[in-house]
């Protein structure tokens, strides 16, 4: 067996993952691969790399790219989902802020430094036409310090995927008051380079084996009922997230990864693009 660590959002995109680790598919193969759930998200995944508590993240494509620009020695091997994140804008339940425009110059709760809830708050304020050097961040960590940032008022908005925070909105602890989709492919997969150096017939096999379970995932049955069980949601909400929910088997392409970073040095998260044969295998 050989060993390798992954990790990745506690969040519905990854169910074909434990689908594939409970079944016993990477066993099979002689890969006890060994997931780590992690709520913080997208910076907290990039620390890991870094510094080798995971060998492979299922990351969130702006953070990984920006990460790599700035020296994690990891590189992306594949798009995960093709499809867009949506992220919803919440406020607290009795904030007085009604649509996303009353939040220019207010305060945005997120993750932390570099992860999406930032990066996304640069994309949102650039749609808005706000100046992006007058974000104000207050880092919460998680959904939870969200709720608790946003009702004690110490931030005034979050952002952080729709569905995966609809119970909130549904509870009247928040209220969604606008979308932000990612302008590309939301999740990658990312390998450290000492692993891709080491063991690439293993990340082959790893990535053949995760394919051929999202290439049919949508057609598991009742994998609708599944997925509502397993991360609280409502059956109608999981239903419409699946029809605008899309894995990949492919690498991210050239002409991609170029429109990709042209947008994120245009939004000042990246200060110059980074070469094709540097942040992909």
């Amino acid at each position: 067996m050989t060993t390798i660590k992954i990790a990745g959002v506690p969040e519905h995109f990854n169910l074909p993952w434990h689908l594939s680790i409970e079944n016993g598919e990477f066993q099979a193969n002689k890969i006890e691969l060994q997931w780590t759930d992690v709520p913080e998200g997208t910076g907290k995944l990039c620390q890991m790399l870094r510094n080798g508590e995971t060998d492979i993240a299922v990351i969130l494509t702006e953070g990984i790219i920006k990460d790599i620009v700035a020296g994690n020695q990891s590189k992306i091997v594949q798009i995960y989902v093709e499809s867009p994140l949506i992220w919803g804008i919440h406020v607290a339940a009795n904030s007085n802020y009604k649509e996303t425009s009353d939040l220019e110059n207010t305060k945005v709760a997120i993750s932390r430094l570099g992860s999406g809830s930032q990066l996304m708050a640069y994309v949102n304020a650039n749609n808005q036409g706000w100046n992006t050097e007058n974000l104000q961040f207050e880092i919460i960590n998680t959904i939870d310090g969200a709720v608790e940032g946003l009702t004690n008022g110490t931030a005034d908005y979050f952002m952080w995927e729709r569905f995966m925070t609809k119970p909130l909105v549904d509870k009247g602890i928040f209220r969604r008051i606008g979308d932000c989709p990612t302008p590309w492919p939301c999740f990658v997969i990312a390998v450290r380079n000492e692993i891709l150096e080491k063991q690439p017939e293993i990340v082959t096999k790893i990535l053949e084996i995760i394919n051929n379970k999202t290439a049919t995932f949508k057609e598991t049955p009742n994998i609708d009922s599944v997925l509502a069980n397993t991360y609280y949601q409502k059956i109608e909400d999981i239903q419409e997230w699946l029809t605008l929910t899309n894995w990949s088997q492919k690498q991210i392409t050239e002409e991609e990864l170029d429109s990709i970073q042209n947008q994120l040095v245009a939004l000042k998260i990246i200060p110059n693009k980074g070469i094709y044969s540097e942040i992909t295998r």
